[in-house]
């Protein structure tokens, strides 16, 4: 397992982090054997957050007795600061911990300064008590995220990352670099949009300073990353190739499953409702279209534009339209399956 300096924190990590999103889905067994496994096979930095559900006390149930051989990373949207600070002691609990490697500010509408809000004063004070060792910030905005990086008052940066990344995200890479930012990239499959794990891990360990987390639950997930940590793939022209064909296919307005736009009022499945005809043409189309699905489809009918889902994109879609514009396609693809 390959290793990195994460950016100020001095901290040394493997250079493939396991984004804890997906333990949720399983069982509290299967995600301590998992866990196990990947720190057993070198893997040092765990990404969760305290509104994960159960996902950070998985880890602590799986990883508190080599506490201090891992590094973990949480983050906490709570706000105002009383609040936030309740967090931070629940994740300590939950994590079975002491301190927490990492603390995010979760992909918050401005960036906290001094001075404003109070919530980095909170994070101050937290570090003071030793109930955090470096403050953070996870964001889906390329102009918060810069702007958060240079300020100088952050040690690391969370933002989504994959070879269908704008330029403009791209340079984000650099700026990290350039200010000594330790770099997080999530979504490096586009929330399973893309399959190519391959090509994904390729293109991304091209940059030193960016750390994957890679969301997986299940086992042959986590062999396929560790076995690219073994004998890491280069972007040759195959590669290439694919990553291009899929930039052609996914061009466009598309959802990237990061999930803020939920829940739903009427209990629209959001994040796969609005990329369903992408996820017919790119996965097992039983299960997409099965009763349940169907059903799923069905309750778009009952959305009455709240503005819920709009207003909490962070990458602007017209997300009312876009499910419309999903539901009448999948019903088209559904009768012309039979």
């Amino acid at each position: 397992m390959q290793k990195t300096i994460f950016g100020k924190t001095g901290l040394l990590v493997s250079r493939t982090g396991f984004g804890c999103i997906p333990i949720q889905r399983i069982s509290f067994d299967e995600s301590t054997a998992l866990l196990r496994h990947a720190y057993e096979n070198g893997v040092t930095l765990f990404d969760t957050a305290n509104s994960y559900t159960t996902s950070e006390e998985r880890i602590g149930i799986a990883l508190s007795h080599v506490r201090d051989k891992i590094v973990i990373c949480t983050k906490s949207s709570a706000f105002p600061p009383d609040k936030l600070m309740a967090n931070i002691e629940n994740s300590l609990r939950m994590l079975k911990t002491d301190y927490i490697d990492v603390f995010q500010v979760h992909n918050p509408p401005i960036v906290p300064r001094p001075g404003e809000d109070g919530i980095y004063e909170c994070l101050l004070l937290a570090k003071e008590q030793g109930k955090i060792r470096h403050i953070g910030i996870s964001s889906h905005s390329k102009d918060r995220a810069r702007e958060a990086v240079i300020s100088g008052l952050y040690d690391t940066l969370q933002y989504p990352l994959s070879y269908l990344s704008i330029k403009e995200e791209l340079d984000l890479i650099d700026t990290c670099r350039e200010h000594n930012v330790g770099l997080l990239a999530m979504k490096g499959m586009c929330g399973g949009l893309l399959s190519n794990a391959k090509a994904a891990f390729a293109f991304l360990r091209q940059y030193e300073n960016v750390i994957p987390i890679w969301g997986m639950q299940k086992r042959h997930e986590l062999e396929e990353f560790l076995s690219y940590e073994k004998d890491p793939p280069v972007l040759d022209s195959v590669l290439q190739s694919a990553i291009t064909a899929d930039k052609e296919a996914l061009s466009g307005n598309f959802c990237r499953c990061c999930g803020y736009c939920t829940p739903c009022s009427v209990g629209i499945p959001i994040h796969n409702a609005a990329r369903i005809t992408l996820l017919l043409g790119r996965a097992v189309k039983e299960h997409w279209l099965s009763e349940e699905w169907q059903n799923n489809m069905r309750l778009i009918d009952k959305c009455f534009n709240c503005g819920h889902c709009k207003h909490h994109c962070p990458y602007k879609l017209d997300i009312p339209v876009l499910l419309k514009e999903q539901q009448a396609k999948y019903f088209e693809i559904l009768a012309a399956a039979g």
